[in-house]
């Protein structure tokens, strides 16, 4: 039996709302404390350079809880120089690095290896080197995956917002299915699988169903909106009840 898809909670959103003020509230870390005392399997931020959400001091706060609290870091972003200073300073277990510009609103596409191919591949053997597992942020396109294992990457997240917007139409077989052949060829390639973008409650379960073997799903701003009315704790809580259920 595949073991359960474990879950990551994003505290991007919590980081904005604090953003808004200057009072330091919500308080990410005490977010991630309630996220980890209900159960999650680890904690994502994705600091950008404008700093709107998660900013550096965060991810420094944040790198020594999730050491104390025996829970995996994820650090997510661009591998622009000031972003890979950040990651070394503070050596997570994972780095997602996502093809974002700067004034992306969010990530909206994965890599394009025949071109940052060879930019990418120094980064990663760097991350590495320095025990950091590394993920690449792919498109649900099976054709686009085999190139991840040349560049040194350990595993892929699939972008999973083309399937998210295709739940419950009659698009969502054919989103599914490219998911599946993705994660197919990862593992054919020896890559382990992540996911992540727009999943929530509803569209979870029928992922991890029809993509047996997802490792991680790291997710964010539907898990914060659904705090805002059950509380971040039994959030945390639903989301894993959800994984359960899939399994």
């Amino acid at each position: 039996m595949l073991p359960m898809t474990r879950l990551s909670v994003n505290l991007n959103k919590v980081a904005l709302l604090r953003n808004t003020r200057d009072v330091g509230m919500p308080d990410v870390e005490r977010a991630a404390r309630i996220a980890v005392d209900a159960g999650t399997y680890g904690i994502t931020v994705h600091p950008r350079p404008d700093e709107r959400h998660t900013r550096p001091s965060d991810v420094v706060d944040l790198s020594a809880f999730t050491q104390e609290a025996g829970v995996e870091f994820n650090i997510e972003g661009n591998p622009t120089p000031r972003f890979l200073e950040l990651v070394h300073q503070v050596v997570p277990a994972q780095c997602t690095l996502v093809p974002d510009s700067p004034d992306q609103r969010t990530s909206d596409h994965g890599w394009d290896l025949d071109a940052d191919g060879a930019r990418l591949r120094p980064v990663i053997a760097d991350l590495k080197a320095r025990g950091i597992r590394v993920s690449l942020f792919m498109d649900p396109e099976p054709s686009l995956i085999g190139p991840v294992a040349a560049v040194g990457a350990d595993r892929i997240e699939i972008y999973t917002e083309p399937y998210a917007a295709a739940f419950g139409t009659a698009d969502q077989a054919k989103e599914l299915d490219a998911c599946a052949d993705c994660a197919g060829e990862a593992e054919r390639a020896g890559l382990g699988v992540n996911a992540g973008h727009d999943l929530n409650l509803h569209n979870l379960p029928t992922l991890c169903q029809h993509v047996p073997g997802i490792l991680e799903v790291s997710i964010g701003h539907a898990l914060v909106a659904d705090a805002l009315e059950l509380g971040l704790a039994e959030t945390v809580a639903a989301y894993l009840r959800a994984l359960s259920s899939a399994g």
